[in-house]
């Protein structure tokens, strides 16, 4: 599925922000040592979207009881639930001038994904940073969705259409609250 932007100045998808913050130093330099092992931009994106699932631990799975939301602050930490990851991924797509934006699925709860356009690609494709593990398999792709889960519309799950340039109120609202990670799995969001 191509998310739909729910803008068309691409140059949203490309801003820095409280939580997208690829302005801040630790971002940019991590950002410069991915694009010096990957100078192209498809090999860096590609680079980028493998450290950020591979080299972040998803909190709930390595028993991380803290709470992340800022792009800066979960690649200083290593850890974060699946928004706090496409909020770093993103970050570091946007530093190197790729447009990223965030999208959802609903599978009983609100699941954050990343979509990134490269040049010489037509459209949006969603990447899925949240972190393998057995049963789950996410790979990149700008052809073929390759990402954690699929929504089963039989269970009333489905695909947010919206490509949000920021991160939506009742995500970062509840990612901000969280006093550790057994809270916020108690208040995640059901609805955007």
């Amino acid at each position: 599925m191509e998310p739909i932007p729910e803008t068309p100045d691409l140059s949203a998808y490309l801003a820095a922000d409280e939580v997208i913050d690829h302005d801040h130093p630790l971002v940019r330099e991590t950002a410069a040592q991915l694009r010096a092992q990957a100078p192209a931009l498809h090999d860096y994106a590609k680079s980028a979207f493998e450290f950020v699932r591979d080299t972040i631990p998803h909190s709930q799975d390595a028993g991380d009881m803290r709470v992340t939301w800022r792009a800066s602050d979960v690649l200083e930490r290593r850890t974060g639930i699946c928004y706090a990851k496409a909020h770093a991924l993103a970050a570091l797509l946007r530093a190197e001038g790729i447009p990223a934006g965030l999208c959802y699925q609903f599978l009983g709860e609100i699941h954050g994904l990343v979509a990134l356009k490269l040049p010489g690609h037509d459209g949006w494709a969603r990447q899925d940073p949240r972190g393998n593990k057995p049963g789950v398999d996410a790979q990149f792709s700008l052809t073929e969705e390759r990402l954690a889960f699929v929504p089963d519309a039989g269970q009333g799950e489905f695909d947010y259409p919206a490509l949000y340039a920021a991160t939506p109120a009742p995500v970062l609202e509840c990612l901000q609250r969280a006093t550790d990670r057994p809270h916020l799995w108690r208040t995640l969001p059901t609805a955007l």
